[in-house]
């Protein structure tokens, strides 16, 4: 197939919709289409939010068309549907997002087009889900008038190191002929080359199945934590040590928010049950990282009750974002904190240079604070941002009111030398 004439429509426009298009309109006419109108005016200004890539990146994208209306993807000949696919209330798939796409895309599908689909979801969602939709949509024959393809996401929000090219691709197709060309379209941009799985299905297992073993493994670490917290035993002490042997696995315990292994082990574990088997493992892990936020939260007010009362305390809490350096604070596991502290406490204050504050405040009804505004009995650094990594104990210490003797700090992310806080006057809890 000669992909080189071929136009491609891009579905959803974040963290993983946008790089995609701006890769692919270096070789190929791209429609880069998102409902958000907002999020279409700023790229048309060249302006990305989530800090994914830069203006001179975006303006250099010369084949690439941002819209917000459907008639313009309408003479596409291959579809790449990348939107968010959440969890509900009950932590069930949410697939609300994904089925509204592809109804989009089937009124738009002529025949010999190729969808493919980057979004994580269940094995069998795909063919089971969306191709149903897409045949009613277009009132075309799947796998004889149009094909489809699944090629997971790997985008890592914030890692400058690990973009999207430089990521072997998991690729797909509904047929073996459609498999290569879907192999063929995506090593043409992949530097780190390609791995064609043996099916769509195959190729949706995998992605769940990689994020939740990391799931499975940091919960082991968090575990590990408050036993090591019990025993008074430093858990990264414990860790280093461990990790002088060759096959130890270095994974660290922490908060686990974010779009993908906070939601993705729920994707499996709902095919797992559908299919009668219970996953038993899977979700208790989850249920072990989904409790760090009240342990971190119940070490604090412990700490606090031994030098001052809980309802008269101040407490200052630095980053709000699920991870270190990155705008994205969906399913962050902050909030839980800050949550459960307000009620106790005198005051919590959270300060994020890297969060939108206008959407943390529509989103959570948190106003985000400046940092310098902190007068606090208590810091938690929460989040690994570079602001924060550098900070000196001195200036650490410019956080805490004037009176303070004992400075209790929780490190969260561990990304501060214990010793030296420990020498400056520091009580640390780190997980």
């Amino acid at each position: 197939m000669n992909l080189s004439n071929k136009k491609i429509a891009v579905i959803g426009l974040g963290y993983v919709g946008l790089p995609l298009a701006i890769e692919f309109a270096k070789k190929y006419k791209v429609i880069a289409y998102d409902v958000n109108k907002k999020r279409i005016s700023e790229l048309k200004k060249f302006e990305d939010k989530t800090n994914e890539l830069t203006e001179s990146e975006i303006k250099d994208a010369e084949n690439l068309i941002f819209t917000s209306d459907e008639n313009d993807i309408v003479d596409s000949d291959i579809f790449l549907i990348a939107v968010p696919t959440p969890i509900d209330l009950s932590n069930k798939p949410d697939l609300s997002i994904t089925i509204n796409a592809s109804k989009l895309v089937g009124r738009n599908l002529s025949k010999d087009n190729l969808v493919i689909y980057e979004s994580t979801v269940f094995p069998g969602c795909v063919e089971e889900v969306c191709v149903p939709i897409l045949e009613e949509s277009s009132n075309l024959e799947f796998n004889k008038d149009f094909f489809c393809g699944y090629s997971p996401e790997r985008i890592v929000p914030g890692d400058k190191i690990n973009t999207l090219t430089k990521v072997c691709k998991i690729t797909s197709g509904s047929t073996l002929e459609v498999a290569d060309i879907v192999d063929e379209l995506y090593k043409s941009i992949i530097d780190a080359g390609t791995y064609k799985a043996k099916s769509i299905k195959v190729a949706e297992a995998a992605k769940v199945a990689e994020n939740t073993q990391r799931d499975i493994n940091i919960a082991f670490t968090n575990e590990l934590s408050m036993i090591c917290n019990s025993l008074d035993i430093d858990t990264i002490d414990v860790l280093e040590a461990a990790g002088s042997k060759w096959n130890f696995l270095p994974f660290r315990p922490g908060l686990v928010g974010g779009h993908c292994i906070s939601v993705d082990p729920f994707y499996l574990a709902h095919k797992a049950k559908v299919s009668g088997v219970d996953p038993k493992l899977i979700i208790t892990s989850r249920e072990i990282n989904d409790t760090m936020s009240s342990f971190v939260a119940d070490k604090v007010l412990k700490e606090l009750s031994e030098f001052k009362e809980i309802d008269n305390s101040d407490v200052g809490i630095l980053g709000f974002t699920f991870k270190d350096n990155c705008p994205d604070f969906r399913n962050t596991k902050v909030v839980d904190i800050f949550e459960l502290l307000k009620t106790k406490v005198n005051s919590v204050k959270i300060a994020d240079s890297w969060a939108d504050k206008e959407l943390v405040k529509k989103e959570y009804g948190i106003e985000l604070s400046d940092p310098m505004s902190f007068d606090v009995d208590y810091l938690i650094v929460a989040v690994g941002h570079f602001e924060y990594s550098s900070l000196t104990p001195e200036k650490l210490k410019d956080f805490y009111k004037d009176d303070t003797e004992i400075f209790n700090i929780a490190d969260i992310k561990s990304i501060f030398d214990k010793d030296i806080l420990m020498d400056s006057g520091f009580k640390v809890f780190r997980l």
